[in-house]
């Protein structure tokens, strides 16, 4: 995984939130909120809040009196998490590597985190610091997306880049976000870790979009993707934006569109 694969900084975090989190974030987050209800935990910590999504979904469903502790390694992303979240005494936000995390041992009855695995250098790494935080019989719940093949619109702007960038594609989507979808590899790292209770669901949904434009924005300039483009040239974002939006158009139309995501989903029990 190159550096820049993890810096979600300038207008990344608010073109994310503007435009990923509506194409292929409205339906997962709230499979994680009813999955976290049905575990009634009272101290939750979430890893790689990205920009709180998942945090907005899991807040009201949380007793009254849960603690609540939001952390992300990407300081602009966690601020912009922040400042879409109302106030809330159960709520405590904190800058931290989830591979070295700043808290006792057995503090949370659950931790979570939403497609944020596949961006650890080190992820047994980070599943033993979750294991560590963890109370006995706590549970760590996450997901990861499938392989890129499944998720059709990063696909298709992958490919789109691919015939834009010839002598140099730019291969983030294939490499990070959809770069660790086998299960058995995700049981393995797992167990590694000291989680030997482990269960994986498959779940699909769709991504809907009002235009191509729409999606290949979201892509394109919401994800760092966009630092990869620009390092092939700063004046050639627009138009490999357009390219890739001319391309999705092309396989599925000029107005709304729609195609399939697919991701699994982890529950460890400690």
């Amino acid at each position: 995984m190159s550096e820049t694969d993890k810096v979600f900084a300038g207008s990344i975090p608010e073109n994310y939130d503007r435009h990923m989190v509506p194409l292929i974030f409205e339906s997962y987050p709230r499979d994680i909120s009813q999955r976290v209800a049905k575990l009634a935990p009272k101290a939750v910590l979430e890893t790689a809040a990205g920009s709180g999504v998942v945090t907005r979904a899991l807040a009201p469903i949380l007793a009254p009196d849960a603690s609540y502790v939001v952390t992300d390694l990407n300081q602009p992303m966690l601020d912009y998490a922040k400042s879409r979240q109302g106030a809330d005494s159960r709520m405590t936000w904190q800058k931290a590597d989830a591979q070295a995390l700043p808290f006792a041992d057995a503090t949370f009855d659950l931790v979570c985190c939403q497609f944020g695995v596949m961006f650890f250098p080190d992820r047994p790494s980070g599943y033993r610091e979750a294991r560590r935080v963890l109370k006995p019989g706590g549970h760590f719940l996450f997901n990861a997306w499938d392989r890129i093949e499944e998720n059709v619109f990063a696909n298709d702007v992958t490919d789109a880049l691919a015939a834009f960038f010839p002598n140099d594609p730019p291969r983030f989507m294939a490499r990070t976000p959809h770069g660790y979808h086998d299960t058995s590899l995700i049981r393995s790292d797992l167990a590694k870790a000291g989680f030997d209770d482990v269960v994986i669901e498959t779940r699909e949904a769709q991504s809907r979009a009002p235009s191509a434009q729409y999606a290949a924005l979201a892509y394109c300039q919401g994800t760092p993707l966009r630092n990869e483009i620009e390092a092939r040239g700063p004046d050639r974002l627009e138009a490999a934006t357009a390219h890739a939006a001319s391309v999705i158009a092309k396989r599925h139309g000029s107005g709304k569109i729609s195609a399939k995501i697919q991701a699994h989903v982890i529950l460890a029990r400690a």
